[in-house]
């Protein structure tokens, strides 16, 4: 058995999939294509913002060879689903310069979403397909673009090989312990070696407490009660909750999903 830090922690997670040749081998096993890149990024996002949400994709590489663009989230919050479409479609739509009566992307769109945490419907893989398709399902080859959402506490017996093992090492890594011998593919050993308990750094380690601490104020805030004002729709109450979890330094964009105040209001009540 080898300890190793939990890959649902963000930090941790990047420090495995940033890793050109594992980000490689993953998009390889999930969507068959291969990519061909010299660098992964980390919190991504585009300037100016597409849309009133400012997007920051966790893990992000283009292929400007073969026209792709693929970013791999981590996520574990029952938001995912629009979260992570209007992500996706951000980075459709980012691509369409200003001025310009043309509506097609120039690069084919790929995101693929990695919940650790159980996933409400319990399944193992979903997909959005953006393909039109007749009425017996055939698709028509127009539109390549599509979102893939994995939930690997959810795998089985019939999730498909290729990528079933990436899923059980995701999982496995938990409870922060793994059986390496269990797992035979050369970057799933590599990922455990990236994210051995031996060698993290103090930086790893401090925004791993800094996650958790995160995670703890979010649940405590929605026990309390204070949604209850936020419902509402009162302005005030939404801006004091604002002002207490920007003290707590909580990311922006968690303080705009949960009082649905803007960017530019939260930014006021900061300065």
């Amino acid at each position: 058995m080898k300890r190793v830090a939990s890959l649902r922690y963000g930090v941790i997670f990047k420090k495995a999939f940033v890793q050109v040749d594992i980000f490689k081998a993953f998009v390889k096993a999930v969507l068959d294509i291969d990519l061909e890149i010299d660098k992964v990024e980390t919190e991504k996002s585009f300037r100016p913002a597409v849309g009133y949400v400012d997007s920051r994709f966790d893990l992000f590489a283009q292929d400007k060879k073969n026209r792709i663009i693929v970013d791999i989230q981590h996520w574990q919050s029952d938001s995912h689903y629009d979260r992570f479409l209007h992500y996706h479609c951000a980075a459709m739509l980012e691509q369409i310069p200003r001025g310009h009566n043309t509506y097609c992307p120039e690069l084919k769109v790929f995101t693929i979403v990695v919940l650790t945490t159980a996933d409400k419907h319990n399944k193992d893989v979903l997909t959005i397909d953006f393909d039109p398709k007749d009425l017996q399902g055939n698709g028509v080859n127009e539109i390549p673009h599509k979102v893939i959402y994995l939930c690997p506490k959810c795998v089985n017996e019939n999730t498909p090989m290729k990528y079933r093992e990436w899923m059980e090492a995701i999982n496995d890594s938990l409870d922060e312990q793994v059986d390496e011998t269990h797992y035979h593919n050369a970057m799933i050993q590599k990922i455990f070696n990236a994210i051995e308990e031996d060698g993290l750094t103090p930086r790893d380690r401090y925004e791993m407490i800094e996650e958790n601490e995160k995670h703890a104020f979010e649940k405590k805030f929605k026990e309390a009660g204070l949604m209850a004002g936020l419902k509402e729709g009162h302005l005030k109450e939404k801006q004091n909750i604002a002002k207490n979890l920007l003290a707590a330094n909580i990311a922006i964009e968690v303080i705009m999903q949960t009082t649905g105040l803007t960017l530019f209001e939260i930014e006021k009540l900061d300065n």
